[in-house]
């Protein structure tokens, strides 16, 4: 029972969409208890907290929320500093807006890669088109330290989690993908994204 009384985040060590929920973590500071659940394997306390046991799922005392983007959302308001979307509600907009596009565009293909009952040729394919996309994008990166951001926001948080895997997905970026790799190379050496990274994801880079 004493679990009620602390912050609990029951993650996937494996699973991008529980990375990007302990990426804010990690990025907020904040003293949180990470509870490894392999997929398919819920504890019972999990299934009482989240009818579909699905994960991430945090628990903060009597509250428990699921859905990756909205426990991301709970974390950025609920521990403040420092802030991850932006304050006036255009930009703020626009944030959610990359963070469906990330959704749609690229983690639907990821899932598919990762998927074992897909066929090998819509495998194939799908890890064609991240390949092509992510290249395509990457002149984005060339301007700003964050993702079309001056500062880390919650965009990121989504967007890590898939470069962070690109070996396990069998995809290698080109040369012109440049500020793309970049990119990437500032963020995987940030304190924050390495303290968010599970035994499962450091073995994904050997590290």
């Amino acid at each position: 029972m004493g679990m009620t009384n602390r912050l609990a985040c029951y993650s996937d060590p494996a699973d991008h969409y529980s990375h990007r929920v302990r990426i804010v973590l990690a990025e907020k500071g904040v003293s949180v208890e990470i509870i490894d659940v392999a997929a398919g394997n819920q504890p019972a306390r999990l299934l009482e907290a989240n009818p579909y046991g699905s994960l991430p799922t945090l628990v903060d005392r009597d509250l428990a929320l699921y859905e990756s983007t909205v426990v991301m959302e709970y974390l950025d308001e609920r521990y403040p500093h420092p802030p991850l979307l932006p304050v006036y509600p255009v930009a703020r907009a626009n944030s959610r807006l990359l963070i469906h596009r990330i959704q749609r565009d690229w983690c639907a293909l990821v899932d598919q890669i990762l998927d074992p009952r897909a066929k090998d040729a819509a495998r194939v394919q799908a890890r064609k088109e991240l390949r092509e996309s992510l290249t395509g994008v990457s002149p984005l990166f060339a301007d700003k330290p964050c993702f079309l951001s001056e500062e880390q926001s919650l965009v990121d948080c989504c967007l890590l989690p898939i470069l962070w895997r690109l070996p396990l997905l069998g995809i290698e970026l080109p040369r012109q993908a440049k500020p793309l790799l970049d990119y990437m190379e500032r963020q995987f050496a940030r304190e924050p994204f390495q303290a968010s990274l599970s035994a499962a994801e450091r073995e994904m880079r050997k590290l």
